[in-house]
């Protein structure tokens, strides 16, 4: 069954991670997404690591469900070909530094002259103007600027460390995703087509602040309980290995400690009420805590901890992910077969509708590999499409 965006169309001239991502989740919802791909050996991503028959793994996971086409835009006749894609378009979506749409005449003043409701959203890295506006920008610089290297401290190893994944890339892409479809409601409602901007630095920011700058939330000296809850993420050691549990709650505290066989910590009036957050009484429960989690193993802490009710889990490695029982019965990761590029698995869009739900999409387009069909919908003749090729404007 299509998604709920059926009947968009959106050309995506975007690459690496936060515009290809934006546009797959798209896809994933039903929308028709062309990847506009440079001359050449096509978006940049194609080449990078992790690849097999010239597929690369990052590339793959971002381009999930697109049809493809090479398209020179800075061939005259590319462009004016682009130009007629965007008449059948609904959306255009490029993450390219300041400037350089409108220097290849594709910015959103060129194409709202073209398609005066269109939908054009672009990414930059901190934004369109200020002092950093013409830096090249990469997540681990936006993850530093806005606090998450800050807050990954480990209180053994007291040195900040990055999120090791592209965090504000992804952050990005969710929330332009969700701008594009709010752009496209009001526009449904009469409102007309507009530019969503989004800067990876915003971005990244808006992601981390919810839980990462609750110090820095209420303004002043008398704000009283100055805790920020992922300070308290703990690896916990085990006999043979380490668990990730989260005590939040009184009785799910005293429950960890029945989980050790510290059932005399656990009922001791001092670990109730108000005594039970002052210093003594939290030391007390931390050493209990080690020091029976020592004498267990994972799977018998894990086992004993679940059964009291006690959020808890292992530490799992990536191979053990795709064994793990809920995400096998969620249908967590999805696995295919393409014809070139061999066996493939992802995961599953994450958001599932009952009245539209889609199908899974389908691998990732080689290179060029819908040109022919794309401009058949365009309505060009063979002679046509051929001096196109001819003249290097459509170039797979």
């Amino acid at each position: 069954m299509p998604g709920p965006l059926e009947g968009f169309r959106v050309l995506d001239i975007s690459e690496v991670i936060s515009g290809p991502l934006t546009s797959m989740i798209l896809a994933d919802q039903g929308a028709d997404v062309i990847k506009v791909e440079p001359p050449g050996y096509g978006e940049e991503a194609r080449q990078l690591a992790n690849y097999r028959n010239g597929m690369a793994a990052l590339f793959a996971n971002c381009n999930h469900g697109k049809r493809s086409i090479g398209v020179d835009l800075k061939n005259d006749q590319g462009r004016e070909l682009f130009y007629r894609m965007v008449r059948t378009a609904d959306v255009v979506l490029q993450n390219w530094r300041p400037g350089a749409a409108e220097r290849l005449r594709v910015g959103y003043d060129d194409l709202k002259k073209v398609k005066p409701d269109i939908v054009y959203a672009s990414i930059s890295g901190y934004g369109e103007s200020g002092p950093y506006a013409d830096r090249r920008g990469y997540d681990p610089i936006f993850q530093s600027l806005t606090g998450y290297v800050a807050a990954q401290v480990n209180p053994e190893i007291p040195i900040p460390d990055l999120v090791r994944n592209a965090v504000v890339d992804k952050a990005t892409s969710y929330s332009l995703a969700q701008g594009i479809t709010a752009a496209l409601l009001a526009r449904e409602r009469g409102q007309g087509g507009q530019h969503v901007r989004i800067a990876m630095l915003d971005a990244g920011l808006s992601f981390f602040w919810p839980d990462g700058m609750l110090r820095h939330s209420l303004v002043g000296d008398d704000v009283e309980n100055p805790s920020v809850p992922g300070e308290r993420y703990q690896l916990m050691p085990t006999k043979d290995g380490q668990l990730i549990l989260w005590m939040g709650t009184a009785d799910q505290m005293r429950a960890g400690l029945r989980a050790v066989g510290r059932d005399d910590i656990a009922d001791d009036p001092k670990q109730r009420g108000a005594s039970m957050l002052e210093e003594p009484q939290e030391t007390a429960r931390a050493e209990a805590m080690l020091e029976g989690l020592a004498k267990l193993t994972t799977e018998e802490a894990y086992r004993r901890l679940v059964e009291l009710e006690v959020p808890a889990a292992p530490v799992l490695q990536h191979p053990q992910v795709f064994e793990d029982p809920q995400i096998v019965h969620n249908g967590g990761v999805v696995e295919g077969e393409h014809p070139v590029y061999g066996r493939w698995r992802r995961a599953r869009p994450s958001v599932r509708f009952t009245g539209t739900p889609a199908e899974p999409t389908p691998g990732p387009p080689l290179y060029g590999e819908q040109s022919e069909a794309i401009l058949d919908e365009l309505g060009l003749s063979e002679e046509e499409q051929q001096a196109l090729r001819e003249a290097g404007a459509v170039t797979a």
